[in-house]
């Protein structure tokens, strides 16, 4: 298991966000975690990438423990995330944007990078323009990056943060502002990128997306973890189906039925 979390407890005062979880995303696939809104995904995405310190338990990257490790230690072990909240250099243009994402790994390898096992797609799928390419904004590259639609602005984050070169890509509702077809093409890089050799965890609320990359699942409510599996037995069990929509509706339903309503974008 390249990624884990152990046991991880993340308690604010007398609220526990996080309730002894555990999980792990290995290479080559793309794990999902669900849940309903304020289930606690975005706040154990903050934890693995030490912008949060657990109460107790552990992230092991690579069978190393990394949790009291800061953020920056853990990108030069080849860990890159993306927001629920659109991080971009706005003043920047698109291919700028990913330049200085490559710049800054080549200037901060760390002698814990292991870089001949990062994301084995070789130098040239490395070159900022190729990556531009792969993600389907090579047409934009020299438009600013505040001038984008979101679905663009999701495939930049995307781009930039291959650029580092990373083992481990960690997704916050990437699909958010982009259209059908936009999502699918999205789904099909994820895919592709996975049989390259990326572990990738997502999060994310289009359930037609999830069902059809993700090889397992996790389901979080409430802080727990409430059941795990491959797509097909989490979409029918029916205490995953009771948290997202109150009741258990039939077994036919379409994946989308398993969507909570709304997608409140859950902060932590």
């Amino acid at each position: 298991m390249l990624l884990e979390i152990r046991d991880v407890t993340v308690r604010y005062g007398g609220h526990v966000a996080l309730n002894g979880v555990s999980l792990g995303v290995e290479a080559g696939r793309v794990t999902g975690l669900i849940g309903p809104n304020g289930a606690g995904k975005t706040t154990l995405f903050n934890v693995l990438t030490g912008l949060l310190a657990p109460s107790s338990g552990q992230v092991l990257l690579d069978g190393e423990d990394v949790t009291r490790l800061a953020p920056y230690r853990r990108a030069r072990r080849g860990m890159a995330r993306t927001f629920q909240i659109l991080e971009l250099f706005g003043q920047l243009t698109v291919l700028e944007n990913v330049q200085l994402a490559a710049r800054l790994r080549r200037r901060s390898p760390g002698r814990h990078s292991r870089a001949g096992t990062a994301w084995p797609g070789g130098p040239d799928s490395l070159d900022p323009r190729a990556l531009l390419d792969r993600v389907g904004l090579g047409a934009v590259a020299d438009r600013r990056a505040d001038t984008l639609p979101t679905g663009q602005g999701r495939r930049l984050e995307l781009a930039r943060a291959l650029a580092v070169r990373p083992r481990v890509l960690l997704l916050d509702e990437p699909a958010s502002g982009q259209d059908e077809a936009e999502t699918a093409a999205f789904g099909d890089l994820l895919g592709e990128l996975a049989g390259e050799g990326l572990a990738i965890l997502l999060v994310e609320h289009d359930m037609t997306l999830v069902m059809g990359v993700c090889a397992h699942l996790y389901v979080l409510d409430f802080g727990s973890l409430m059941a795990e599996g491959g797509p097909a037995s989490v979409r029918a069990d029916p205490r995953v189906r009771e948290a997202y929509l109150g009741t258990v509706p039939g077994q036919d339903d379409p994946p989308e039925a398993l969507a909570p309503a709304g997608h409140i974008v859950e902060q932590r």
